[in-house]
């Protein structure tokens, strides 16, 4: 990361910089991506909310034994998405699943997604356990995504949410050109003017990914962000053994859903083994 300060349209930042440190106890971390089961009242649930948070509690100790650095949950399985609200339901079985994922983890740091772009909900529940951050889609820009026109960037509605609920503490990493979005409507809005707009609109870290879940992603662009910015830059999808090392040069930290789980495929349950190899990889790198 660079010494000076962000630029976007000749303006300066007024948001204090977060590092990676602050949010993980270490300037490289390692985050675990938990799929929670899908929730009451989606297409796919099935399963009752105790059951869900048992299994995703039972994945958090998994991750932690195999020496993760932190970990964040999502309810990827509660397909087809809505775009940016979400039931009651949800936020309330999100939390449920949160808080035993936190007791369940050690004291792993931990994040919160909630699909698709419900970033507020995300954050209520972050507040609800005591998470440390959210993941947040549609930050900056708009977009069209597989659920719709996500029309309206959502840093000043939510940066305003989370001053009004007394959220401060929980910090946002934004997806930047979020995966699973078509973004011809800001074609002429390339990857680091939109990772500028993010820092200057204040994001507290950055998230580039591929195109779509498990796609890797391209090593030019978290080189180039990671040169350019000066808050923690993460990458999001498509991370392996292999790659990790070349991602860990110019990221602040990887978040992996995909490979520790059996066969690689994201919707599988996790494997102790390949998520050990995971480590493994990522320990080498770092030290």
């Amino acid at each position: 990361m660079t010494d000076s300060p962000p630029n976007f349209g000749g303006a300066v930042s007024c948001f204090a910089m977060t590092t990676a440190s602050d949010l993980f106890g270490r300037e490289k971390a390692l985050i675990g991506m938990i799929h929670v089961q899908a929730l009451p009242g989606t297409p796919g649930g099935k399963l009752p909310v105790a059951d869900i948070a048992e299994t995703a509690a039972e994945e958090a100790k998994l991750l932690a034994e195999a020496g993760f650095d932190a970990i964040i949950i999502e309810n990827m399985h509660d397909v087809p998405y809505l775009r940016r609200e979400v039931g009651p339901e949800i936020v309330a079985a999100m939390s449920a699943v949160g808080g035993a994922v936190r007791e369940a983890a050690g004291g792993l740091p931990l994040g919160v997604q909630i699909l698709a772009g419900a970033n507020r909900a995300a954050l209520a529940v972050a507040q609800a356990v005591g998470a440390q951050f959210i993941r947040a889609e549609g930050f900056v820009f708009a977009s069209v995504a597989d659920e719709g026109l996500l029309e309206e960037a959502d840093a000043g509605p939510l940066l305003r949410y989370r001053r009004a609920i007394g959220a401060e503490d929980v910090k946002i990493l934004a997806d930047i050109k979020k995966k699973h979005s078509a973004h011809a409507i800001t074609a002429d809005v390339d990857l680091a003017a939109t990772a500028r707009a993010a820092e200057f609109f204040g994001a507290d870290g950055l998230i580039i990914t591929g195109l779509a879940t498990a796609e890797p992603t391209a090593l030019q662009d978290v080189r180039q962000i990671g040169k350019e910015a000066d808050v923690p830059v993460f990458v999001g999808s498509g991370v392996t053994p292999d790659t990790v090392r070349g991602l860990l040069e110019h990221a602040d930290g990887l978040i992996v859903g995909s490979w520790y789980k059996k066969d690689g495929l994201w919707s599988n349950p996790p494997d102790a083994q390949r998520a050990s190899e995971l480590v493994a990889a990522f320990r080498a790198a770092r030290d």
